[in-house]
């Protein structure tokens, strides 16, 4: 698979790189205390980097005044395993060199299924912060270097926490994962066990 950077103009659709934040402090933070797993953790909210004066700017400016939440996602990891979109923009910050596996959701067929062959790939160096647009598909990163990757998640506060009411499965509501969370799992995966809707066809990328 061809890896593009994030300054490539394919990545123009999918996002756009942040500029005008200082990131160098919640960086060092992930660096210093968050976990690196042998497998991928994510935390949606995070009380030591909530706590540092980037929260307020990324809510104020980036958000528009909306609650925000800010976690990560570390660990180590080189398959695609499924996409998910929300209603909203998620921010990056890739502390570590990563790899983001990214699609449409304009691609995605009336029957919610989603050919894999559609997906590109793309280098977040480390330092940078990205704007993945609400239409990007995305899920969770894949290492550049074998010692994994750390990347800051920066979202809509309660995004990706367990819903509260559940709705019929029909329709777009099927992919309904978690609040403000739409996924499409791939057969490979024991998501499907975990009431993911299945429905990526072709192979489940690997990096490896």
């Amino acid at each position: 698979m061809v890896i593009k950077k994030v300054t490539d103009p394919a990545f123009k659709k999918y996002g756009q790189i942040l500029k005008s934040y200082d990131c160098s402090e919640i960086i060092e933070t992930m660096k210093n205390s968050t976990p690196l797993p042998s497998d991928v953790v994510y935390e949606p909210s995070v009380k030591v980097l909530e706590s540092l004066d980037i929260f307020n700017e990324l809510q104020n400016r980036e958000y528009g005044g909306l609650p925000i939440q800010i976690g990560y996602c570390n660990g180590n990891n080189y398959m695609l395993n499924a996409v998910e979109y929300h209603r909203s923009s998620e921010i990056n910050i890739a502390v570590t060199d990563l790899i983001l596996l990214i699609g449409s959701q304009q691609d995605i067929e009336d029957d919610y299924s989603y050919a894999t062959s559609n997906i590109e790939a793309f280098l977040v160096p480390a330092g940078t912060a990205i704007e993945v647009y609400a239409t990007t598909l995305h899920y969770a990163p894949c290492n550049v270097e074998d010692t994994g990757f750390k990347c800051v998640v920066v979202l809509p506060k309660y995004t990706n926490l367990p819903l509260e009411k559940s709705v019929e499965k029909t329709g777009e509501d099927a992919l309904l994962f978690a609040r403000n969370k739409w996924l499409i799992g791939h057969k490979d995966t024991d998501l499907g066990s975990q009431g993911a809707f299945i429905g990526l066809v072709g192979e489940n990328i690997s990096l490896k």
